[in-house]
């Protein structure tokens, strides 16, 4: 066995105790968003560093953790990203927290499969052997809840269920009446519960939700909700449940093949295959990307930021919206998605910025966009009230706002062609969920990207010129890491015939 999967092996040896609890709902809309910041907000008060995670492919529920944290928050996502990965992540991110607080998606049984429980809170559950805490919405209820709860712990034994907060009780009375069945039916301790209250109704995510939480309009909501939490449930309890939890399962043992095949792999794994990139110590020729973040481009899984460190890549935020240009010394651009309609007329109106894209895109500059950068990327953009913008026209095509939705779901992406991420053939797992189409010019001869394979089926997706890629598909780099190396070799090589060409 080789030097690197031994001292791995050592590693695993090693018990890790993180204190953690998983909050999952009975399905959406059933409080767990609320729970889970008042929770937060309430645990940071009293001095505890609390770190968020958030189960699947949401970006807003994890800028909310972070703004009741004061903490980054993570993705975990067990279809995108192999379950060695997860954990791995999952230990190295909770590493230095007092307490991980990781927030399921839809209900704790929902998933990618209606007979399986690949993507769920529960598959997540059992990958951490974390405890849940399950809420249950109690509206027009009594026993029946006990009902509920019941199937919920029964339909999975390996999910550990380790208290329930109800929500949306009535009276006190109300409370007592379900709190008491659910007790005598099920054996699992309600710990508390929150009143109908319509101050903490988390708001519908409009697309200028995220903004609002960047300018700090949420914090009232945000602190009700830790008022609320810390008066309704018994929050030492629920610290005793976290911290009684087991110590991590160990990573499953990774061959020597293994350990060739980084999409295998976990995150230490992929970060030997790579050179170590520490800002601290970043090599002056490391290729650097320019990485557009502000409130109109936002949505980045932290770890593919981390991953193209770790690959090599030196990353410089810039933000548009304060009429940031190209970085001088970019050798490279990610433009992730966000929401960029909301933005149009500041984004069109930065034209360091939009000509800055065309230039970069013409000279060969490695630039790869995801669903609103791949928007801002067209000719022209039109938002909701139907105001046409003037964009990039880095590629041949209109973006145009709709009110219905136009895609929602898990995509896995074949490379129908060599390019930035990946070679022909090769796969990447991600997410897509956008309610803008593009328009392509008929005259154009449109190269795509992907084949996007969905549960609608599969289709070409997105576009591939040169050094220029884009589509909608958020991507996860963790689910094949070459891609990663992928793009920061192509930035290197741009550096070096650009340094080459213009010698300092």
């Amino acid at each position: 066995m080789n030097e690197a999967v031994s001292f791995r092996e050592s590693e695993r040896s090693l018990p890790q105790y993180r204190p953690r609890i998983i909050v999952a709902g009975t399905g959406s809309g059933s409080g767990k968003t609320t729970v889970t910041l008042g929770l937060m907000r309430a645990f940071a008060r009293r001095g505890l560093r609390v770190q968020g995670f958030k189960c699947g492919p949401d970006y807003i529920d994890p800028a909310y953790h972070a703004a009741v944290t004061g903490r980054p928050a993570r993705n975990l996502d067990s279809w995108m990203t192999s379950h060695p990965y997860l954990l791995e992540y999952f230990a190295d991110s909770s590493e230095d927290a007092e307490l991980s607080v990781v927030e399921g998606v839809m209900g704790l049984y929902d998933g990618k499969e209606a007979d399986g429980l690949t993507g769920s809170t529960a598959e997540l559950a059992i990958i951490t052997d974390s405890p849940v805490v399950l809420v249950v919405d109690v509206r027009s209820m009594g026993r029946s809840a006990a009902a509920v709860v019941l199937g919920f712990r029964q339909l999975e034994p390996r999910v550990r269920i380790a208290a329930v907060i109800v929500n949306r009780c009535g009276s006190e009375s109300h409370y007592l009446t379900v709190k008491t069945a659910i007790e005598a039916a099920c054996g699992i301790p309600v710990i508390g519960g929150l009143m109908r209250d319509a101050a903490l109704d988390i708001p519908e995510r409009h697309l200028g939700l995220l903004p609002a939480v960047e300018r700090g309009e949420l914090e009232s909501l945000f602190g009700h909700a830790a008022d609320a939490l810390a008066a309704g449930v018994d929050l030492e309890q629920l610290l005793q449940i976290a911290q009684s939890a087991p110590p991590l399962p160990p990573c499953p043992a990774v061959t020597a093949a293994d350990a060739s095949d980084a999409a295998s792999a976990g995150p230490r794994e992929a970060a030997r295959s790579v050179p170590a990139a520490a800002d601290s110590a970043m090599p002056v020729q490391s290729p650097v990307i320019a990485v557009a973040q502000d409130a109109a481009f936002n949505f980045y899984y932290a770890d593919n930021l981390e991953l193209l460190g770790r690959a090599g890549a030196r990353l410089i935020p810039f933000s548009p919206l304060r009429g940031d240009q190209i970085p001088p010394e970019a050798d490279g651009i990610y433009l992730g998605g966000g929401f960029p309609e909301e933005f149009a007329a500041e984004i069109s109106a930065n034209t360091g910025f939009i000509g800055g894209l065309l230039a970069a895109a013409e000279a060969g500059m490695p630039l790869y966009a995801e669903c609103g950068g791949y928007m801002v990327l067209a000719r022209t953009l039109t938002d909701r009230a139907g105001a046409v913008h003037r964009m990039a026209g880095v590629i041949p095509a209109r973006a145009v706002m709709q009110e219905r939705r136009a895609a929602l779901g898990y995509r896995e992406v074949t490379a129908l062609q060599d390019s930035l991420l990946l070679k022909r053939g090769e796969r990447l797992r991600g997410h897509e969920f956008h309610y803008s189409v593009m328009h392509y010019d008929e005259l154009e001869n449109r190269q795509y990207a992907y084949e996007s394979k969905g549960r609608g089926g599969s289709r070409p997706e997105g576009y591939l010129r040169g050094n220029v890629m884009a589509a909608y598909a958020h991507v996860h780099l963790a689910s094949h890491f070459p891609a990663a190396e992928r793009f920061v070799s192509a930035c290197r090589f741009y550096r070096e015939r650009k340094t080459a060409q213009f010698p300092q």
